[in-house]
C-alpha cells in the first residue's frame, strides 16, 4: 500500500485518474479537504477539512471481468464495514455501497471502472468516511461520523490504513472466492430481513407481469437478493418480485 497525502484537491478519484498508468495497485490518495468531491447520482460530499477521510485507492490485476464488476464493488464496500465495525461495532451495506451505522450514513463510495482490450485496466474506489465531524451543515438527510457513533475522537490516519488493508485483501481473493465474499455482502445488507418502504423511479413490472410499480409510488418490499451484476430483486406483499438497477430505486428513510 502506498499513501501519498495531500492538502487539496477538487477529487481524489480524478487525481488518481491522472497518475494512475504509472502507479501500483494500492495506491492511494487521501486529501486533507476536497473541494469538488463526488458522490453517486452526482451528489456532492460534506466533508469538514481535517476532520474526515477523502480518499480512493487504486485496484489493478484484480482478474476480475467487466461482466462481473460488482465483485469489487462488493469487496470495497465490505472492507470498509469490516474496518468500521471494529471501531464502532456495527455497520452494514445499504445496496448498492454506501455504508450505513444504524439508520444514519456513515460513509459514500464512488467506483469507476477503465476498461482496456475487452478487461479492466484499473478500478478507482473514491471513499469518504465521516470519522471525527459531529455538526454537518448540508441537507443530506442522515449523516453520522464514527466520533457520534462511539462518543470519541479516532486517529484518521490509522482508520485509512485499515480500511485500505481490509479492502486490499478481500480484493487480493478475487475472482475465487467471489462466491463466499457475496454471501458475506448480502448478509451485511441494510435492511436485509423485513418488509421497508421503497420508492420506484421507474415504471417496474414484475418478473412474473403481474403487478406493475408505476414511476414515483411507494411500496412496502423485502430484500430478496442482489445478482452478481448488482441487481436488486425485491419481493412485495404480495408475493411478486421487482428486480431494480442502480438509480431505479431508492430506501424510504424516515
Amino acid at each position: 500500500m502506498k499513501i501519498i497525502n495531500i492538502e487539496e484537491t477538487t477529487s481524489t478519484n480524478s487525481y488518481l485518474a491522472r497518475i494512475a498508468a504509472e502507479s501500483p495497485h494500492g495506491t492511494v490518495v487521501s486529501a486533507y479537504r476536497q473541494t469538488a468531491g463526488r458522490g453517486q447520482r452526482g451528489n456532492s460530499w460534506e466533508s469538514e477539512p481535517g476532520k474526515n477521510l477523502t480518499f480512493s485507492i487504486l485496484l489493478k490485476g484484480t482478474g476480475v471481468a467487466p461482466s462481473d464488476q460488482f465483485q469489487l464493488s462488493e469487496a470495497c464496500a465490505l472492507g470498509v464495514a469490516r474496518a468500521l465495525k471494529r471501531y464502532v461495532g456495527q455497520a452494514s451495506v445499504k445496496w448498492s455501497n454506501d455504508i450505513y451505522y444504524g439508520d444514519s450514513k456513515i460513509c459514500g463510495m464512488l467506483i469507476e471502472h477503465s476498461l482496456s482490450g475487452g478487461k479492466i485496466d484499473h478500478t478507482i474506489a473514491g471513499i469518504g468516511i465521516n470519522v471525527n465531524q459531529t455538526v454537518f451543515l448540508s441537507d443530506a438527510p442522515n449523516p453520522i461520523s464514527m466520533a457520534m457513533a462511539a462518543g470519541r475522537e479516532f486517529d484518521t490516519g490509522e482508520v485509512l490504513e485499515s480500511v485500505c488493508g481490509e479492502i486490499l485483501r478481500l480484493c487480493a481473493s478475487l475472482p475465487s472466492a467471489s462466491s463466499a465474499l457475496h454471501g458475506e455482502f448480502l448478509d451485511s445488507l441494510y435492511r436485509r430481513d423485513g418488509s421497508y418502504p421503497y420508492r420506484s423511479t421507474i415504471d417496474s413490472v414484475s418478473v412474473d407481469g403481474t403487478e406493475t410499480i408505476p414511476a414515483g409510488a411507494e411500496f412496502e418490499a423485502a430484500i430478496l437478493d442482489v445478482a452478481s451484476d448488482g441487481i436488486l430483486s425485491l419481493q412485495t406483499a404480495s408475493g411478486s418480485v421487482h428486480r431494480f438497477a442502480f438509480k431505479e430505486v431508492s430506501f424510504i428513510i424516515k
